[in-house]
Formats: C-alpha cells, structure tokens, sequence
C-alpha cells in the first residue's frame, strides 16, 4: 500500500478505536481487540492456568511476536513473552505496538515465578512488587580484587532501566484484594522448607516488597546478599529484595515508553530459594525440582485471577 494511503487508512482506524471508548461491545470484527487486562506470562508452565481454565477464544496474531495472544470478549488477554529480558522486551514492544489491540483502557499484569531469599518469604507465597531492579546493569567485579567495592559492585549510571518504582495506588489495591486469600499449600513443600534456618512451619502468604531482574540465574548466599545490596544502591535504601526474576524490567522498560507504567503490576510467586540449604551444594540446588513449583503456578493464577476481575469491572479511565 503506498505510505500516504497507509497513512489515512491508519487515521481512520484509530479515530474508530478511539471513539468506542472503554466500554464492551459494538465493535466490528475488524476493530482492534480492546483489552481490559494483560495478563503477562513468561513460559509455557505459566501461560498453561491462564489458557486451560479460561475461555480464550480469541487468538490475536502478533508478528515479531514470542507467542500469539489469547484473549476473550470480556477483554481479558494472556501474552507469552519468552523467558530473558531480551524475549521479553521484544514481544512486549511487538504486542504493544500492534494495530489488532487497543490499549487504551488496559491495566498490564505479570504473573510469574520467581527465587527468594529464605530469610523474606517461603515457597509458595507471592509478592507483589513495588520496586523492580536490575542486578546486570553496572559493573560486576571479583571482590577480593576491589575491596573497596561492596560487593564487587559499582552501579555506574543508571542507563534509565535500571529501577522502576511501580505505582504505589494500585499496589494497595492489588494486595488488599488479595492479602487475606488461600493459598495452596504441600507436605513436600513443607519438607523442603525445613531444610532451611528458620523456614520450618512457614506458610505461604501475600506481601509487599521488591524485585530483582537478572539474565543470569544466580544460587548461593553470596549472589544473593549481591542482590540485596544492589537493591538498595538503586532504590536509595526504600527497596527490599524478596523475589528474583528474568523479564520484568524489560517489561517495565517497554510499558514506561508507551506511557503504560502506572497501569502496571509484577506478582511474582515464589517456585523455589536463590541458594541452597546448608549442606547442599550449588550445582545440587540448580538441578533440583523445587516442591514449590506447582505451588507457585497454582497461587500466582488464584491471585492473578481475582485482581483481574476487579480490573474488568474497572477498567483505566484516560484523562480527559
């Protein structure tokens, strides 16, 4: 199609979209899918609650895209970025820009597994993110070859990805709808808590606190107390590290430049620790299949579940 033909075409179409509002209903089959909630997933094990117990009929091809977007005419959609902040960024810049979804009313949600450190939270709970941190960025030195570097770590510039403040309104909103809920629980995983100081007779729950993207799946105390050093460095002391993930500030990063950040929340469930129990070796710990895995697909879902119900009946409101 030549350019200026695209050009009015375009117009057209938005001016379309946009005079529908946020309200369901009315919209042709070629009017862009408007979406109320998206649901952000990283691999298949966390897209699989999403795409088995709901009706998703709708499948939205994205090009440049990990996976197709799945969605239904109540306006929830369910993205699969792929694992890494590469994958992520790339299918949330492909999915964002896309002329077959109409943001305009959407509130954005991860729902992910992810580390923690055993002395913040226990497998199974979940955490829903105020700060979200970048470990890689900065420069990584040995420490015993910089001693005067806590941790070996200098954080250099920022690189305007690097720390993410999530909007503190809706994380009230999100936890409050969900600090009180059930959440699944196991003998296996109550055993593998126990092998851990201080974790024995810990149940999973609901908090606040903040998370730390990392390309590099890291295991051992010290790469952990790493994170929870460079935590602090990026958030001037107001963060504290209690889960570990690969995607979300790529996320963020990608949201924040559509002007979709303050619409945004990162749950993270915890699958399993950032280090061993004592004894174990680090190489052991990466091999194992933590009992809290199917935990935290099972309470990410529940949680996630109940947020986007209250988003739907909710939506974003533009101001006018």
């Amino acid at each position: 199609m030549p350019l200026r033909r695209w050009i009015v075409a375009l117009t057209v179409f938005t001016t379309v979209a946009t005079a529908a509002g946020c309200g369901g209903g009315g919209e042709s089959s070629a009017a862009p899918v408007k979406v109320g909630v998206l649901v952000i997933t990283m691999f298949d094990p966390e897209a699989e609650p999403w795409l088995q117990r709901e009706s998703l009929p709708i499948t939205v091809d994205v090009p440049t895209s990990y996976k197709p977007v799945h969605c239904n005419a109540d306006g929830l959609c369910v993205a699969e970025t792929g694992q890494g902040k590469t994958n992520a960024a790339a299918t949330m810049m492909a999915v964002l820009d896309s002329p077959k979804l109409d943001f305009s009313c959407a509130h954005f949600l991860t729902v992910g597994t992810a580390g923690a450190p055993p002395d913040q939270v226990t497998l199974g709970s979940a955490a829903w993110a105020r700060w979200i941190v970048d470990f890689d960025l900065g420069n990584h030195l040995v420490p015993a070859e910089a001693p005067g570097l806590p941790y070996g770590y200098r954080p250099v510039e920022n690189y305007n990805t690097a720390a993410y403040q999530l909007n503190e309104k809706l994380i009230d909103t999100a936890f409050g709808l969900t600090e009180h809920a059930t959440l699944a629980d196991s003998p296996e995983a109550a055993a593998e808590r126990a092998l851990f100081p201080g974790q024995a007779g810990r149940k999973p729950s609901v908090t606040k606190c903040d998370t730390m993207t990392g390309d590099d799946w890291y295991s051992g105390k010290e790469l952990s107390d790493t994170a929870r050093h460079i935590m602090g460095v990026r958030t001037n002391g107001q963060g504290n590290y209690c889960t570990t993930q690969m995607e979300d500030n790529a996320t963020a990063a990608v949201l924040d430049r559509h002007g979709y950040l303050d619409r945004y929340l990162s749950l993270r469930t915890v699958s399993n620790f950032d280090q061993p129990y004592p004894g174990q070796s680090v190489l052991d710990h990466l091999e194992q299949h933590s009992a809290g895995f199917r935990l935290s697909l099972h309470n990410g879902y529940t949680l996630g579940r109940t947020v986007v119900d209250y988003f739907l009946k909710n939506p974003y409101r533009p101001a006018r």
